[in-house]
């Protein structure tokens, strides 16, 4: 009994130890990323993780439900697409063609208004919102230069950093894009409590805007100067500049930091379901129209759907693009397979919400179960193209 009163003892100390260095080492976030992830039984970020968090929401004004197609669900899911769905957790998968629901299924217990993690596809909502700045006066254009907002970044290779290198995805910076490593900035940045520290702390040690690099980062900074371009919340700013006016039937809710700082987790983390996700591809898909209203210029939207750099001709401002035979999509990608995939010419967009995605780096490349979701699309609407 003395035994296990001892062991209990200095266990404790131990503890208390490791508490003390986490918080000396300013690495006090495992702590929450332990509490949050691990002992929930996962090895990174997951679905519905955004109830461990702070959040804020995006309200909704009046909800425009989109209409059933007339051969709404008409169709049965390919044996391929179900296999997928399946081995990859999938929660949503929706297609809707002209503007019309035609095909939806919801898995594992999700529904049509559950809510779930978008990860990076909220990259795509920043990007927006930097183009309604501009559009709206705040911002001068794409190349208005960070230091005008952010005074750390007015200093050798940073002074040189714009607004629009931070939405193509070419800050220069030195950003650490790794989800699975603890001690990794991206990692950080999930937990930390105070986010605007974070990114000050970035160093740009390669020329901005010569070259796409994917850093979460560059997302992360742009909230931060379209807040301060427009004094706005960058949650309020969504909600009243599209969240609202886009019909979004359910309100949503985007994880911050803290409560205390009360800045978005930019780069990630806005919870919604399939259709409400769909909304910006529609917009987008619609030269930045909704209901005959101009809510996003069309010019900012031809060049976000358009390659910056020729050596990478996957990303444009804050969407993936990809060419796939006759077919040009541009998309909404985030973590674990959050996918808003849209073909304008075909007035097709494809939404695959779910726990994993396919094997192989998604920021290098487009995983396989990309391909599988549109081409089983494309084999299932047949005629209906």
């Amino acid at each position: 009994m003395k035994y296990l009163k001892k062991l209990a003892k200095w266990v404790a100390i131990l503890f208390a130890l490791l508490i003390v260095i986490l918080y000396l080492t300013d690495t006090d976030y495992l702590i929450k990323a332990v509490r949050t992830i691990y002992l929930n039984g996962h090895t990174t970020a997951y679905l519905e993780d955004y109830k461990h968090f702070d959040n804020k929401p995006l309200e909704v004004g009046t909800p425009e439900p989109w209409p059933n197609h007339k051969d709404y669900n008409s169709a049965k899911a390919t044996e391929k697409l179900q296999q997928t769905n399946t081995d990859l957790g999938t929660i949503a998968y929706v297609i809707i063609k002209n503007d019309s629901i035609w095909f939806e299924k919801y898995y594992d217990g999700f529904n049509e208004n559950s809510k779930s993690n978008s990860f990076s596809m909220a990259k795509s909502y920043v990007s927006a919102m930097l183009g309604k700045a501009i559009m709206e006066g705040h911002i001068k254009s794409l190349d208005q230069p960070v230091c005008d907002f952010i005074p750390e970044f007015c200093d050798g290779k940073a002074s040189k950093l714009t607004v629009g290198d931070l939405s193509s995805m070419s800050s220069g910076t030195n950003w650490d894009e790794r989800y699975y490593s603890p001690f990794s900035i991206t990692t950080r940045a999930y937990f930390d409590d105070d986010l605007t520290k974070v990114m000050t702390g970035l160093k740009v040690v390669n020329e901005p805007g010569q070259a796409f690099k994917y850093a979460s980062g560059d997302t992360q900074m742009l909230a931060i100067v379209i807040e301060r371009a427009t004094g706005k919340n960058l949650y309020k700013y969504l909600s009243e500049s599209f969240w609202k006016p886009m019909g979004s039937e359910n309100q949503a809710l985007w994880q911050l930091d803290s409560e205390e700082h009360d800045l978005v987790k930019a780069y990630c983390c806005i919870a919604s379901n399939a259709k409400d996700f769909a909304r910006m591809g529609k917009l987008y898909k619609d030269h930045g129209k909704w209901n005959g209203k101009q809510l996003l210029d069309s010019a900012f939207i031809a060049k976000s759907v358009t390659p910056r750099f020729k050596e990478s001709p996957q990303y444009g401002y804050g969407w993936w693009l990809r060419d796939m035979g006759d077919k040009s999509f541009f998309m909404m990608r985030g973590h674990l397979g959050q996918y808003v995939i849209v073909e304008p010419n075909d007035n097709v967009i494809i939404v695959r919400l779910g726990h994993s995605k396919g094997p192989g780096d998604a920021v290098a490349t487009f995983t396989p179960d990309i391909t599988t979701y549109i081409e089983e699309a494309y084999k299932m609407l047949g005629d209906a193209l």
